[in-house]
């Protein structure tokens, strides 16, 4: 076997009981790290620390994984403005947190023939998440619904923010009057008070 150092260090071809020997007298283990080269290589290294570093580091990549899913929000012809708002503005959660979300419009008895119900509240929500959120798919009927897949927009979205920024940081220099300069002061301008006059009809006894 082709044996390796805790340090990363080759040491060259070993038979086993003499890569055994050299990891006992390090108080190390010795791990086949590569089986299926030839020859097959083996690491001397503290295997317990090894698996423990390495469960800390998928827990770290798994931490840092966005899970991004695919949402649904289901719409009515006849919504009323209230719950329009409420459910446009879940649906702004979702692309936030960088999810698609499916928008559902559900038909119901002759409401189907009237498809045009649907594709105009479909154009508001594109409309109201715009800056965030780019069509994928556009609206098509499906069955008796019609739906529209919206994904997030990180281009326009990172475009709104830097604007806003610039729109801010121009409002808060533009027009502010410049305050005048303090006087310098320094001690040779501070003038010694006058001596208080000496009162009248007072005189110094000699």
């Amino acid at each position: 076997m082709r044996l390796v150092d805790p340090d990363g260090q080759q040491l060259g071809i070993k038979p086993l009981p003499e890569a055994l020997t050299i990891a006992r007298s390090l108080d190390l283990d010795l791990v086949e790290v590569a089986p299926n080269a030839n020859p097959p290589v083996c690491r001397i290294m503290d295997y317990g620390k090894f698996k423990f570093d390495e469960a800390q580091r998928a827990k770290e990549s798994r931490r840092k994984t966005v899970h991004v899913g695919i949402k649904e929000m289901k719409y009515r012809p006849k919504i009323g403005p209230g719950d329009f708002d409420t459910k446009t503005r879940q649906v702004g959660k979702f692309l936030d947190e960088g999810h698609k979300v499916k928008v559902t419009i559900m038909f119901r008895g002759r409401e189907v023939y009237h498809p045009e119900l649907g594709k105009r509240i479909l154009d508001r929500i594109a409309e109201k998440t715009e800056g965030v959120a780019k069509v994928e798919s556009e609206a098509r009927l499906d069955g008796r619904n019609m739906v529209m897949v919206l994904a997030p927009d990180k281009r326009a979205k990172q475009a709104a923010a830097s604007k806003a920024k610039e729109e801010g940081h121009g409002d808060a220099t533009d027009g502010a009057p410049e305050a005048p300069p303090a006087p310098a002061t320094t001690i040779d301008q501070q003038s010694e008070a006058p001596p208080a006059p000496a009162e009248a009809g007072t005189t110094e006894e000699g």
